[in-house]
């Protein structure tokens, strides 16, 4: 028997379930707190219509949270190990595994296994 694992983007204010290349990922920052909420078209552009007073009220700062962190690959803790390729494996073989956070002693055991 196979398995067959399907990852889905759900809209994160409705629950609705996004096709391939539906819908976004909106980035925002309020009191030096950085988001990410997953968006229909539709939310995402009520979104922006609700903040739209403030952000023409408002003054830029930088360079933009989105413009400095889609050039640039992702900061690590030193010391920090990527476990992006276990994860992936984990998936690949019927393991259940977070996209963030620790990776479960057996999945690391069984995957130096095979590796």
């Amino acid at each position: 028997m196979a398995r067959k694992i399907i990852h889905q983007l759900v809209d994160d204010l409705d629950n609705s379930v996004l096709d391939a290349g539906e819908g976004e990922t909106v980035t925002f920052a309020l009191d030096g707190k950085s988001y990410e909420i997953d968006l229909t078209a539709q939310n995402a552009a009520e979104f922006r219509s609700l903040f739209e007073r403030y952000i023409s009220a408002g003054r830029r700062v930088g360079g933009g949270a989105s413009a400095q962190n889609s050039s640039r690959t992702p900061r690590r803790r030193s010391g920090q190990t990527d476990y992006g390729p276990v994860r992936e494996w984990a998936k690949e073989n019927g393991y259940s595994v977070s996209e963030r956070g620790r990776v479960p002693a057996n999945v690391l055991e069984a995957y130096e296994a095979a590796h």
